[in-house]
Parts: C-alpha cells; structure tokens; sequence
C-alpha cells in the first residue's frame, strides 16, 4: 500500500500537489477553439463570449465545490456526494465514467505532450509505413510511464516529480509578458454572438474551451490530504482550487486574446501556445516553456493512470470487478489495470492518431457529466437543509447552486450536440456496458464485507495524490477538555484518582469530583451482598466534606477542580451529568464481576456503560499494580473495519500525541483459516496506521488470534499495553447477560485499564 509522506498544511502546497491537470488546460485547449471560430470567419463576433462564458462556468462550479468540500471531507469529493445524496446506481455511474475518465485523461496528456515535442522537432510530423513519428514516441512514453507507475508511486514521484509549480510560471510570465507588450485587454463581449448566425459557433467554441474544467474535482479530492480539522481542510482545499482555477482563468482572459492576435491557428506543425511564446517571450524562455509542459504532461499522465490503480484496488475490494484486476504486483500496485489502459491508448493512437483535439469532446463530455450530478446531488442536499430548516445563507447557496448545476447540465448537452460524431457518442456505449459489468460482478461476488467495503472507499478515492491522501477518520483528534471523576468514599472507586488526575494535567483538563446520594437501594434481585458496600451514609453534606477534601489535597497541582453532588439513581445522575456538562471522558472504577452476577445485583459501571453518551476509561483495581494505573505509553486500540469501531481512532490519536504513545492495531479475523480475510485485515490496518504515521504518531499493526475478547486480553499482556481502547454500544441489562459484548468480556478478564467509546443507536442504524 501506497504510504502517505505527509500531511499537506497549505492551500499553496495543495495546488502544486494536485493543480497539475487543470494547470495545464491552457496549454491545449485554445487550438480546437481557433480552428473552429476563425475557419468559419467569425472570430471577431464569437470569441469573447465563448471565453467569458467558459470563465462563469468556472465561477460558478467553484463557489458550488465551496459546498462540497465542506460537506465530504473524506476525499470522496463529488461522487462521495452523489453517493450519499443518490445511492448505490450513482457509485456504479461514477466509477464507470472515472474508468473512462483516467484512460482519456491518459489520452489527452500524451497527445498535447508529443505536440509540444513535435513544435520543436517538426520531423516528428513525418510518416513511416504510413505511421507518424510522433505516434511512434507517444506509444514509446506511454509504454515507459506504465512501467514507472507499476514499480510503485515512490518510483513514480522519483522520475515525474512535481511539475505543478513549473507551468503556474510560465503561465504567469505569459501572463505579465501579455500586458507588458500588448497592454491589458480583456475579450470583448459581443451580444451578438448569441443571434442566429453566431450562436451554434459561439456554443461550440465554449464546448471546446471547457476542457479547462476537467481538473476541478481533485481539490474536492484532496480535502483529506490536508492537516487541521474539517473546516480548515475543506478551506485550504478551496484556497488550492481558488489558485490553479484563479490562474486559468486569468490566462483565459489576458493571454487568451494575446493567442487570437499573434498565433496561425491552420498552422498544423506548431501549436498555438507555442507560436505565442514564440513571439512573447525572449530566448531560451520559450523552449523551458515547452520543457515545463512536457514535464506536467507526463505527470498528468503518470498520475491518471495511479489513479486507474487505486480505482481498481477499490472496485475488486467492493466487489464490482474480478479480483485479478486488483491483484497487486510485487511493488504493491494493481500494474493490470494500467497495462489495458496503456493497451487502449497505442490502438487509440494508432487509429485516431496524436492530436489532442481528437480526444478532447469525449474527455470533457465525462467531466461534465459528473460535474451535473454533483451540482444536482449538492441540490437536493441544500433542499433537504432547507426543509429542515429555512435561512437566507443556504436559501442564497441553493439559488447559486442551481445555477452551477443548470450551467454544467446545458455544458453537457451542448457538449454531446456539437460533438456528438466526434466521439461523445461513445459515452452511450460505454457506460452502459460497464455500469452492467459491474453490477454483474456485484451480484456474482454478493456484497462486501464491512472490512472489504472500506478499505475499498479508502483506497479508490486517492485521485491523483497518492502519496499525500489521507483518511480523516483515522487522523481527526478529540478534544479531552473535561473530566469526570465520581466517587463514592470508598478506597476502591479513588483508585481512578491518579488516571484522571494524569489525564487532566496532560491536557490541561477541568476535573470535575462528583458524588451521588443514593435515592433508592441497590438493585438486586437476589439476597446476594454487593462485594463493596457504600461508604458513606452521611447525605449530602459528607459528601461536599469528603469531596471538599479530595479538592484540596488537588490544590497543589495546579488542576482545575469542580465539585458536585446530588442524589438520585448513581449511573443516572452519572450520565446525565457528562452529557449536560459537556464532559470529555468519565474515569471510574468498575469491580470487572461476572455476568451473571452483574445482572442480579447491579453494577454502575455497567449500567454507565450502558447508557452513556460520553466516552468512559475503566479502572480495575487488583493486585496487579498495572491495574491501577497508566502510563498511557502503549495503546492496543480494537478495529474490526466498520465504522463503528473507527469512533475510537481520534481519541487514539488524541491521547497519542499529548503522551507520545506508541498505538498498536489489532483485528482479530472472524474465521482463522481464511487467509484472504486476514490480507484484507493487514492491508485495512496498514492504511490506518500509515494515516496515524503521517501525523508523526508511532503506529504497530497486528492480525492475529479467533476470539476478539480473549484475542485482545492476550495481545495486552504479551504486548504489555497500558491502554486498551475500543467501541461499543448499549443493550438491555437483559441483552448483556444472556450474549454480553466484546467490551463486557475485555473489562471482566484484563486488567488493564480499558478506554471505550460508545456509539449511538442512530448512527448505528444510519
């Protein structure tokens, strides 16, 4: 598995990581366009309002991606969105049109880097056995670049590099170059473009300009890859959308006109770009021009056809492929995928030949497909807000999305009207035959296992940015702000007293010392004594006494300390308590009886357990001296690969950084003989700890055992955890003693202290 380098911690950062596609665009796009318009002779009339069309569009689309980013912050992007807005047939759509979105992205880089090539060496135009030159080399690069992307992405990144930052200069020296010999000029907007004479050519030409669009998804891509909470990664993504799509935009609008003035566009040996720095930028300028945009096209197609690795990975993992086209090679990739798509592209150069323009209405059709169902998906999302609950922010939000999501479905259709022969029509051939291959698999495979179907979201959603992606599940932190401490009087529940003490002295935590007067006896239902009878029968005021006295002897420590008593049902009040209080965590001690015996006479531990909403660290006192205490050094943290058991990671996390712990992942497979399982489990666990790793934490993975209980007590004594930390969720006292839980049996038979983190019913059932 691809292992995550580092967190990105600037808007900057991201767009040089991510921005190289729709970086690029400039450099190809105006070609098709002045063919078009100029040819026709009406140029003078169309051209402006093509590009200030285009230039609303990328507005537009980038306030809605404003939303997205806010709302998916998994790196799912777009179709994480339509996925959660429209359900499974959007998941079997998008991935179908990314599949043919990666081999066109593929097609068009390497058609524009062999024209770049080809305006300095014009023999390449020259034909051998009726085959072009250039043909022959770009069939070689593309062959080259699959066998550098299937020895892995650290070899990848070693032999493309980041290319990014190279073209945002030359387009801004073309840009300063622009106004300074020609003075600023903006396209004229023309009314006239829309009569009937102009309106089919000024249509066409925004069709072919809008290829500048097609990188716009990766920054709803790269949210995770960013370091900070959600809000702050999903404002420094915008912040790298608002770069690149900013400088394309202001290329479209400045040099633009600078490539109308100065470039032939019928000249079919040298591109227009390339005539226009030609002419704009002193020697050797231009030729590092075209060696920058050989460099970004190269790595345009080096990180498509990553991407097709990772989209394979996820699909053979949710069980929409066969998983031979997943199979990973000896440098960890799935290299199959790369090779048809290598395969598919020399017949497609062989056939069509290496112009750019070619490609282009397919590449964009794709792309504003799914740029409609992520304006609509992002629609309806506002809607429902609404519904719930009407305010002029989001009323506004939805009124600029709609308009997105009408600007992106009409791109679409003009799209498919004016290039319909040219190849768009290949899209309803297409995406049905593979929308239906896999649902076929899927019916054929059944579904995933939770483990199957997150490890394949994890992975098919690191577009592009393989070495940088990230899971927010697994690196979000949880603030640990304040504690919660009950005690009764008695010597065994202050054994908790040193571990919340730690706790708020590490993080600078309120400790609030709480004690309940009964108001009912003890529940039993047998005449059985409970093992620690109440120490204190005072009523209230003793209890402010004792408590009173725990504070002071806390005093010196320079620990914030509250005080609280009151009366009624202990684990009521307990619960109620740290939920209306806004605690972070309730330290306690919890004697670790049998089930049986728990249910018959009652256990406040258990029933906080229970009922809490907030996470709980249990205490077991015994002889052991390791049971009465932490050093928070080693953390065994329990993952079976569902959601549920991923709410303990950001507490991990957490607690990781302050004490600078070592976390040790465990899953225990649920059949032992199954080895396919167990792989699935160590990729799975390899993927959360690399995520951990990337934010400097020490992170151990471990797949191991048959029980999870007995495995996860084992796996603490013989790797000596101080910590262990898991998920769990409430049942009925009944439920508990007739089937008990994994966190039931882990607290009877460890004794160490055990950090559990429930999970509501509601999220359960979402």
């Amino acid at each position: 598995m691809a292992h995550v380098s580092r967190k990105l911690t600037n808007s900057f950062e991201g767009a040089l990581a991510g921005g190289g596609d729709p970086a690029t665009s400039p450099l190809y796009v105006f070609g098709p366009f002045l063919r078009l318009i100029v040819v026709a002779g009406v140029a003078s009339v169309t051209f402006g309002a093509s590009v200030w069309l285009v230039v609303m569009t990328i507005a537009m689309v980038s306030a809605m991606y404003r939303l997205v980013m806010a709302w998916v912050v998994d790196g799912s992007g777009g179709s994480g969105l339509s996925e959660e807005e429209f359900g499974g047939w959007a998941v079997k759509l998008n991935a179908s049109i990314t599949f043919i979105e990666y081999t066109l992205t593929f097609l068009v880089s390497m058609a524009a880097l062999v024209t770049f090539i080809a305006d300095r060496f014009p023999f390449l135009n020259e034909s051998l056995a009726g085959i072009q030159y250039r043909t022959l080399v770009a069939i070689v690069l593309s062959v080259l670049t699959g066998w550098l992307v299937n020895r892995g992405p650290k070899m990848a990144a070693r032999a493309f590099g980041p290319a990014t930052a190279g073209v945002l200069i030359l387009l801004w020296v073309m840009v300063f170059a622009t106004i300074w010999k020609l003075g600023f000029r903006l396209p004229h907007f023309d009314l006239a473009a829309f009569t009937p004479g102009y309106i089919g050519y000024t249509f066409g030409g925004y069709a072919r300009i809008l290829a500048v669009m097609t990188g716009i998804e990766i920054f709803a891509n790269l949210v995770a890859a960013y370091d900070g909470p959600p809000a702050e990664k999903s404002r420094k993504a915008f912040g790298s959308l608002l770069i690149i799509m900013g400088t394309t935009g202001v290329t479209m609008l400045i040099v633009g006109p600078a490539i109308f003035d100065l470039s032939d566009p019928t000249n079919p040996h040298v591109s227009v770009f390339t005539q226009t720095m030609d002419q704009l930028l002193p020697a050797p300028l231009p030729y590092i021009g075209t060696l920058v945009g050989v460099a970004v096209l190269l790595s345009a197609s080096a990180a498509s056809a990553q991407g097709l690795q990772n989209l394979a990975l996820g699909l053979k993992y949710r069980h929409y492929i066969p998983a031979i086209l997943g199979q990973r090679n000896r440098f960890d990739v799935a290299d199959k995928p790369v090779w048809i798509e290598v395969a598919i592209v020399a017949l497609c150069f062989l056939l069509f030949g290496t112009h750019e323009e070619t490609y282009l209405a397919i590449y964009a059709a794709g792309v504003f497909i799914l740029l409609s169902m992520t304006g609509w998906a992002a629609t309806k999302r506002l809607l429902r807000h609404l519904g719930e609950q009407f305010d002029f922010g989001h009323a506004a939000a939805l009124a600029g999305t709609i308009i997105a999501a009408i600007l992106t479905t009409g791109a679409t259709l003009i799209i498919f009207y004016e290039r319909f022969t040219e190849g768009a029509w290949t899209y309803l051939l297409f995406i049905p035959i593979l929308y239906f291959t896999f649902d076929i698999f899927r019916r054929r495979l059944g579904d995933p296992t939770p483990v199957e179907d997150k490890l394949g979201r994890l992975v098919a959603e690191r577009r592009y940015l393989q070495p940088f992606q990230d899971d927010p599940e697994h690196t979000e932190t949880r603030s640990l702000e304040h504690v919660l401490l009950p005690l009764d009087g008695s010597a065994f529940a202050e054994q908790a007293l040193p571990v919340a003490q730690s706790l708020a002295q590490t993080f600078g935590a309120r400790l609030t010392l709480m004690s309940v007067e009964p108001a009912e006896p003890p529940r039993s239902l047998l005449p059985l004594q409970p093992r620690r009878p109440q120490s204190m029968r005072g009523g209230t005021l003793e209890r402010e006494e004792y408590l009173g006295q725990i504070e002071a002897l806390l005093y010196n420590s320079g620990l914030q300390v509250n005080t609280n008593v009151t009366s009624g049902h202990i684990a009521d009040e307990i619960v109620n308590l740290a939920s209306d209080g806004r605690m972070d965590v309730i330290v306690m001690s919890t004697s670790g009886r049998s089930g049986l015996e728990r249910f018959l006479i009652g256990s406040v531990a258990n029933e906080v357990i229970q009922f809490a909403t907030r996470p709980i660290l249990l205490v077991r006192p015994t002889d052991i001296w390791r049971s009465r205490s932490s050093q928070f050094k080693r953390l065994l943290v329990s993952l079976d690969g569902s959601v549920e058991a991923e709410e303990v990671l950001p507490y991990a996390r957490t607690i990781a950084q302050r004490y600078r712990s070592t976390i040790l992942l465990l899953s225990v497979p649920e059949t032992v003989e199954s080895e396919e399982e167990q792989t699935q489990l160590r990729h799975y666990l390899d993927e959360v700890a690399i995520s951990l790793q990337a934010t400097g934490l020490s992170a151990e993975s471990m797949v191991t055992g048959s029980g999870p209980a007995r495995t996860i007590v084992s796996v603490s004594e013989t790797e000596a955890a101080d910590l262990i930390m898991m998920a769990t969720h409430g049942r009925s006292r009944m439920g508990r003693m007739m089937v008990g839980s994994v966190a039931d049996r882990v607290v009877r038979q460890t004794t160490a202290p055990v950090f559990l983190v429930p999970v509501p019913e509601r999220r359960l059932a979402g």
